[in-house]
C-alpha cells in the first residue's frame, strides 16, 4: 500500500531498524533513533543494489518518488543509477573552478611525456599569447563557439591566418581533454571548421639561390652581430639540421670532437620524427664548435646557444632576423638551406638515401626508423665532409665558377 505523509509522521521508531514500503522498490528505512532515510532497491546486471535518496522530511515523499522515477528511467536506458550519481558528483566537483587556463596547463603537463619539449613549449606560448588573455579565466564549460571565434578573429586581423588555424586545433585538444575529464560537455572548436579565413597558397621555405652562396658565405664570415648567431647559421648550413634542432642543442649531445669521427647525437625527444638522429661532423663543423666553445659564457646553462634573457636557448627567429640584416629578407630562409644542400648533393651524385637520412625526414615504420638512426653513417660522413670542403671552395672562389665534383671524388 502506498505511503502517505500522515502515515510517515505517525510511524514510531523500534529497537531495531525497519522498512516501510511505498512501492516500486522505494521504501523508508526507520532507525532506532527516529531518523528516516529514503532508499530504492533495484537490480542491475543481475545484482541487488540500493540507492540512497535522502532523509525525510528534508526529502519529501513527493521528491523521493521523483528520485525513484529518475532512477527507473536510467535503468531502462541501461545505466546504473549509482554510477550515474558518481559521475554527476565528479562533474560538479571538477567543473566548479575549471578555467580554460587551468585545464590547458594540466593538459600540457600530462602530455609532456608524448611531446617533444620544443613542441610543448610552442603549444604553451601560442595559448599564452592569444588565448589566455581573453579566455584564460573563463570557466571552460561556459565557452561557446561564437566567443571562441571572436578571439580567433583578432588573430586573423593581424594577418596571421596560419596562426589562427593552429590555435583552433590547439584549443580543440584542450576542450577534448576537458570533455573526457568531466569539465566540459562539448568542443566549440569543431563548430568553427570552415569559419576561419583560408590560409591561401602554401609558401614553401625559400632556398638561397646558388649563385648567391659565395657572397652569403663571405658576408657570414664578416657578420658584425652576435658571433653565436653567425656560428649557428654556419652550423645549419654544414649539418643540414632543422633550426629547432640546432638552437636547442646541448653540449652533452656532442661526442669525440677531438678524435677522428666526431658525432652529434640528437635525442629522440628533440626530433620531429621522434627517433634519435646521428649527425657526423665535418672538420668545418668541429671548427665552428670550437669557436663557439671559446666564447664567454659558452656553457652557462648547457645549451650551445643560451638565451641572454632566460634559462633557455636562442629564440626561434634569431637566425632568420640575422639573414634579414645581411640582406636576404624575402629571398632566403634558414630552413631553405636544407633544400640547397639536398639539391647540390643530389647533383654531385650522392645516393638519395644518404641525403634523406641526413635530412632526418620522417620514418613511418618504427623498427626501420630506430635502425636508420645510424644507417649510412660512414657514407654520410664522407658526404658532409665533401659538402664542407665545397662550401670553402665556393666562398674562396673570388667570383669564378666552381664546378660540382662527383660523389666519387669524396
Amino acid at each position: 500500500m502506498p505511503l502517505t505523509d500522515t502515515a510517515i509522521r505517525n510511524t514510531k521508531p523500534r529497537p531495531a531498524p525497519f522498512k516501510i514500503s511505498d512501492g516500486g522498490g522505494l521504501y523508508l528505512l526507520v532507525q532506532p533513533n527516529g531518523s528516516r532515510h529514503w532508499r530504492l532497491a533495484y537490480r542491475f546486471a543481475g545484482k541487488q543494489k540500493t540507492l540512497a535518496l535522502g532523509t525525510y522530511p528534508m526529502i519529501s515523499l513527493a521528491k523521493a518518488r521523483e528520485g525513484r522515477d529518475r532512477a527507473k528511467r536510467l535503468l531502462a536506458d541501461g545505466t546504473d543509477p549509482n554510477a550515474q550519481r558518481r559521475r554527476d558528483k565528479l562533474a560538479l566537483k571538477t567543473a566548479g573552478d575549471a578555467t580554460f587556463k587551468a585545464v590547458a596547463l594540466e593538459y600540457i603537463e600530462n602530455r609532456r611525456h608524448a611531446l617533444t619539449s620544443p613542441y610543448a613549449d610552442q603549444f604553451l606560448r601560442r595559448l599564452e599569447a592569444d588565448i589566455f588573455p581573453h579566455l584564460g579565466t573563463r570557466p571552460i564549460a561556459e565557452i561557446d563557439a561564437p566567443e571562441m571565434l571572436d578571439v580567433l578573429r583578432k588573430v586573423e586581423k593581424r594577418g596571421a591566418l596560419e596562426q589562427a588555424r593552429r590555435l583552433r586545433q590547439s584549443v580543440g585538444q584542450v576542450f577534448r581533454y576537458a570533455m573526457i575529464t568531466g569539465r566540459a560537455k562539448h568542443d566549440p572548436s569543431t563548430a568553427l571548421k570552415g569559419a576561419l579565413k583560408p590560409k591561401g597558397r602554401q609558401r614553401h621555405h625559400t632556398p638561397m639561390p646558388r649563385d648567391e652562396l659565395p657572397r652569403f658565405l663571405r658576408t657570414l664570415d664578416g657578420y658584425d652581430g652576435d658571433p653565436r648567431t653567425a656560428l649557428a647559421l654556419r652550423l645549419v648550413v654544414l649539418t643540414m639540421v632543422r633550426t629547432t634542432e640546432l638552437r636547442a642543442a646541448r653540449w652533452e649531445e656532442f661526442e669525440h670532437l677531438d678524435v677522428r669521427e666526431p658525432l652529434w647525437r640528437i635525442p629522440a625527444e628533440r626530433m620531429k620524427a621522434r627517433f634519435e638522429h646521428l649527425v657526423p661532423l665535418s672538420r668545418q663543423a668541429v671548427t665552428a664548435l670550437a669557436e663557439l666553445r671559446a666564447l664567454p659564457g659558452a656553457k652557462s646553462n648547457g645549451f650551445l646557444f643560451p638565451s641572454p634573457s632566460r634559462e633557455c636557448c636562442m629564440s626561434n627567429n634569431t637566425m632568420l632576423f640575422a639573414l634579414y640584416r645581411m640582406g636576404w629578407h624575402g629571398r632566403a630562409t634558414v630552413h631553405g638551406f636544407r633544400g640547397v644542400a639536398s639539391t647540390i648533393l643530389n647533383e654531385m651524385g650522392f645516393p638519395p638515401d644518404w641525403i634523406e637520412r641526413q635530412l632526418a625526414h620522417d620514418e613511418r615504420d618504427e623498427v626501420r626508423g630506430a635502425y636508420n638512426s645510424a644507417q649510412y653513417l660512414p657514407g654520410r660522413r664522407k658526404m658532409l665532409q665533401r659538402w664542407g670542403d665545397w662550401l670553402d671552395e665556393v666562398k674562396n672562389s673570388g667570383g669564378r665558377v666552381v664546378v660540382l665534383p662527383s660523389a666519387d671524388a669524396a
